[in-house]
């Protein structure tokens, strides 16, 4: 009999981007003449507790009484926090509702406010395990419930002890009060969480850093959203390029490495490349790059490289001939909508097609050389392994074929081989 698998996730600063008691402070103490004062006074007390410098329960105790808040200040953080869960949760509701009964929230948060907001993403309410807030009649927060074990040092370690859950643990967080549950010896891997922040004394002792939710699902070969996490794509930015493109990268959770030319070490693994208007590449370069998906040029990019060379390695190149200022967002928008959704519109040298990300599909680009009869293969092999196709779309110019096809979520990976064989293929990628 196959062993149960438990998935034991922290929420603040994981499940969401915040953490929900400085939230709930800037909500409540948004009047008072010392909320700035106050604000640092709870954010360090966080810190603390989250680096492993100050226990759990003196770090909690100390944020309650700093609070003032009331029962309807809690209702609008909890609109707030709906709106704030980390992106790599939230596009990947669709595994919490498959592993209902696997996924445990774990938090030294709050129930008031932890319970609205995961429930949407049908984590069960029996499995939300927090802190419960004590308040006045009139709805005043006075106190929390001290006898909850998580309201005290070690409180995850102890709870988990209680629950003596029969199967293989693994915890995903951010803090100190996560790896002691792998101290501890009570789960089997600790992940560390870093997609919204990356603290240096807990990532060091990780089993495994984890940049997105998205990698936590990969390494463990579990249903996710995206087929590749981005954070394994590295993303090379090359010259004086300004920070709002590179921002605009990093948000959308690219691996970046900033740098002043194409360094050697780079060649063999890059998958994406921004370059600063005055940038070339070596053909030389450019030919041994053979994960190159895109390039996005901040100018013009004619003769600075291979458009020819290029196109022959199935790289989308887009750039702005005319070295249009809005360049500094609009390239770099045009290079992540290509990654994620597979459109080539406004690009250099590829057919132009633009499309939508399509909800419970998987998403598969085939780009080949323009010769007749490649859509029929792909569909004889899509027949063969009996795929239903939800959406199909080719667009070709005079030597290139780029087809995007949409399959519902059931197929079988040698799917993916048999694409790979089909004479003239130049690419094959699957977006998500």
């Amino acid at each position: 009999m196959k062993q149960q698998n438990f998935y034991i996730i922290d929420f603040d600063s994981t499940f969401t981007q915040v953490e929900a008691l400085d939230e709930l402070a800037r909500i409540s103490l948004n009047k008072h003449p010392d909320k700035e004062a106050i604000f640092k006074k709870i954010e360090d007390y966080t810190n603390l507790a989250m680096e492993g410098k100050l226990s759990f329960s003196e770090s909690l105790a100390k944020r309650v009484q700093l609070l003032e808040a009331n029962e309807d200040h809690l209702k609008q953080l909890i609109t707030r926090l709906k709106k704030k869960v980390s992106a790599s949760f939230s596009r990947n509701a669709a595994f919490f509702k498959k592993h209902a009964d696997e996924v445990l929230i774990v938090s030294g948060g709050f129930k008031e406010f932890i319970t609205p907001v995961v429930s949407q993403y049908h984590i069960k309410k029996e499995n939300i395990y927090a802190n419960t807030f004590v308040t006045t009649g009139d709805g005043k927060i006075i106190d929390y419930d001290h006898a909850n074990p998580l309201s005290e040092e070690g409180g995850k370690v102890k709870l988990m002890r209680q629950m003596d859950l029969k199967g293989d643990l693994y915890g995903i967080g951010d803090g100190y009060s996560d790896f002691q549950l792998r101290e501890s010896g009570l789960i089997k891997k600790f992940f560390a969480f870093t997609e919204n922040i990356a603290r240096e004394s807990i990532v060091s002792k990780a089993d495994h850093v984890t940049p997105s939710f998205d990698e936590f699902l990969y390494v463990n070969n579990l249903p996710r959203a995206i087929s590749y996490p981005k954070n394994r794509i590295l993303c090379l930015v090359i010259g004086d390029v300004s920070a709002e493109s590179i921002a605009l990268l990093k948000k959308d959770g690219f691996s970046i490495r900033h740098k002043t030319s194409f360094e050697e070490k780079y060649v063999a693994d890059v998958g994406m490349i921004l370059l600063a208007d005055g940038e070339k590449i070596e053909n030389e370069k450019l030919e041994r790059a053979v994960k190159l998906k895109t390039i996005g040029y901040l100018g013009s990019a004619k003769n600075k490289f291979s458009f020819q060379t290029c196109t022959d390695m199935g790289i989308v190149v887009f750039d702005d001939p005319k070295s249009n200022p809005r360049s500094a967002s609009f390239i770099p928008k045009r290079v992540i909508d290509f990654m994620n959704k597979g459109t080539t519109y406004m690009s250099t040298n590829f057919p132009n097609l633009q499309l939508p990300a399509i909800d419970k599909s998987h998403r598969l680009i085939h780009i080949h050389k323009n010769v007749p009869g490649i859509m029929a293969q792909i569909n004889t092999i899509f027949a063969k392994h009996n795929i239903n196709i939800v959406g199909q779309f080719l667009m070709t110019n005079q030597t290139l074929g780029y087809a995007i096809t949409d399959i519902n979520a059931e197929y079988d990976k040698q799917l993916f081989k048999s694409l790979k064989k089909i004479e003239n293929t130049i690419k094959f990628r699957v977006l998500y």
